[in-house]
């Protein structure tokens, strides 16, 4: 891979992006299998690391700098900068997973070009499945189209929702209260960029996090929006750098996710609404 050359283009960009994370994935599950003792480290409460996160962001983003030298690289493990043209990575997303054995986790990479999202993939290489987006495209898993569910009913809808210590435990037990006053399922896998994906090929309805950083929900936004659901406008919300809370869902239920969540969906679907309105 070292060796190939990729032409100055968006479409390079993303033929890198599914060669590099394949390779990274490769190196993940390596690890994966050969941790027999599971040894880790904590960065924070319930915020696991190992040896193979560092390994797999360094892996990333080697083949990144070499074959786009200009491009800046933003990394959970070891930060970086934020320039027009910037790939933002989760090398090893659900370590808690990881570490213990428990083959749900992910590796996410989001590539931004002057504040869009343009490309995203999201690789759990226990399960070899890669979820692949571009921006105006559709979304793929291992090359075939998918789409949200078409769930409308809040007693058939199983919602995923994931945990931040940067909010309070009481904002995040009144949500929990909203949605299953609403009649819906909630659940947490661990890994906020594989609910995501979950999302964008209909396996879940809907997920939310109050807090979220952007390695670990770009790719999976892009995702769920070229799979033809709703998220929220993310970067309006927070930041690239610093994250910001994290709404994506089916059409059919996306309304009521974010009123139990009160957090707003994208511009895009209020417009939907009006058009909808006035035919």
């Amino acid at each position: 891979m070292e060796s190939m050359p990729y032409p100055d283009t968006l479409a390079a960009r993303a033929d890198l992006c599914r060669d590099v994370i394949r390779s990274a994935g490769a190196l993940v599950l390596k690890g994966f299998h050969g941790e027999t003792t599971r040894s880790y480290s904590m960065k924070g409460p319930q915020d696991f690391l190992t040896v193979t996160d560092a390994a797999s962001e360094a892996h990333i983003r080697g083949l990144i700098s070499t074959h786009f030298p200009g491009d800046s690289f933003f990394g959970e493990e070891g930060g970086g900068d934020i320039d027009e043209r910037v790939w933002v990575v989760d090398p090893v997303d659900g370590t808690a997973n990881f570490a213990r054995g428990i083959p749900h986790f992910c590796i996410s990479i989001a590539y931004v070009e002057n504040g869009r999202t343009e490309i995203a993939a999201i690789y759990n290489p226990a399960v070899d499945e890669l979820h692949f987006a571009r921006r105006g495209e559709g979304a793929t898993r291992n090359g075939l189209p998918i789409k949200v569910a078409e769930t409308q009913r809040f007693d058939a809808a199983s919602i995923e929702m994931g945990w931040s210590t940067r909010v309070p435990n009481s904002t995040y037990l009144d949500v929990v209260r909203n949605l299953l006053d609403m009649g819906t399922n909630v659940r947490r896998a661990g890994s906020g960029a594989l609910a995501l994906a979950y999302v964008a090929d209909s396996r879940s309805d809907g997920y939310i996090e109050l807090h979220m950083n952007s390695w670990d929900c770009l790719a999976g936004l892009l995702l769920v929006s070229e799979a033809g659901g709703d998220v929220c406008p993310f970067l309006d919300l927070g930041s690239l750098k610093d994250g910001g809370p994290v709404l994506a869902a089916a059409k059919g239920v996306a309304q009521g996710v974010s009123k139990a969540s009160n957090i707003p969906l994208a511009v895009a679907h209020v417009q939907d609404q009006r058009q909808a309105t006035l035919a």
